[in-house]
């Protein structure tokens, strides 16, 4: 790559920080080190990396509360590795703002594929900031017309309830994002939604019954298993 971008592994184990900052080197990214919060906070601050590889399980400041603080001044994609499988502590990091989660261990080429999405988001993210809003949403067959609010397969209109199409229109809207249950239920049935999320699950079933060509096999929507729903970025 002509351009190196930048990298911060923020991590308190110096096998596993070496580890990680040797595959990123050896695949020509530029990489920085942090082994506590404060001084990934300041060098997040002060460096402006493209991404963050960010552990959960440091010294000083839970990474949990470090995402959420990051959040407030930048959208610098954040990359959760951790060895907290529990969902709970992965629905939590997305809601604060986390771009991906990865579990420890993992390998090299994971870590790798992960980090070119989320920079790939991240690029995305800034074009359409720094445009006027798209019109529709279009990968392969999928066409969502949003002036019109009508969705098409191919050339055949596809018809959703009302609340089929808020919940397509949300997620198409953050292509390439994971939303997690309790945030998708807040944007479509608002704050004071319920926490039992049969009625998501009953309206996403009904979505890729009409939309995908297999819906227990997605190509447009998908689940992230006991976190929530993400769509995949359009072409």
């Amino acid at each position: 790559m002509d351009y190196a971008p930048g990298i911060l592994v923020v991590e308190d184990e110096p096998g596993i920080s070496g580890f990680i900052s040797a595959a990123l080197a050896a695949n020509g990214y530029d990489v920085e080190k942090a082994t506590n919060g404060k001084e990934a906070l300041m060098l997040i601050a002060s460096h402006c990396p493209d991404a963050v590889v960010l552990d959960l399980g440091l010294p000083d400041i839970d990474g949990q509360k470090i995402i959420a603080s990051v959040r407030e001044w930048s959208a610098v994609p954040i990359l959760v590795v951790s060895a907290r499988t529990h969902e709970r502590d992965k629905i939590t990091a997305f809601e604060q703002g986390a771009d991906d989660y990865i579990t420890k261990p993992f390998s090299t080429g994971e870590l790798l594929a992960r980090i070119k999405t989320a920079l790939r988001h991240a690029r995305t993210r800034e074009v359409t900031q720094n445009s006027a809003p798209k019109p529709r949403y279009r990968l392969r067959l999928l066409t969502i017309d949003y002036d019109k609010h009508r969705v098409f397969l191919g050339s055949d209109d596809v018809h959703l309830t009302q609340m089929e199409y808020r919940i397509v229109d949300l997620l198409s809207r953050n292509a390439g994002r994971v939303m997690t249950y309790d945030a998708i239920m807040r944007e479509i049935w608002g704050p004071n939604a319920t926490q039992d999320y049969q009625v998501l699950r009953v309206n996403m079933a009904n979505i890729r019954r009409k939309l995908e060509k297999n819906p227990a096999a997605p190509e447009y929507i998908k689940t992230e298993i006991g976190v929530g729903y993400w769509m995949a970025e359009d072409e």
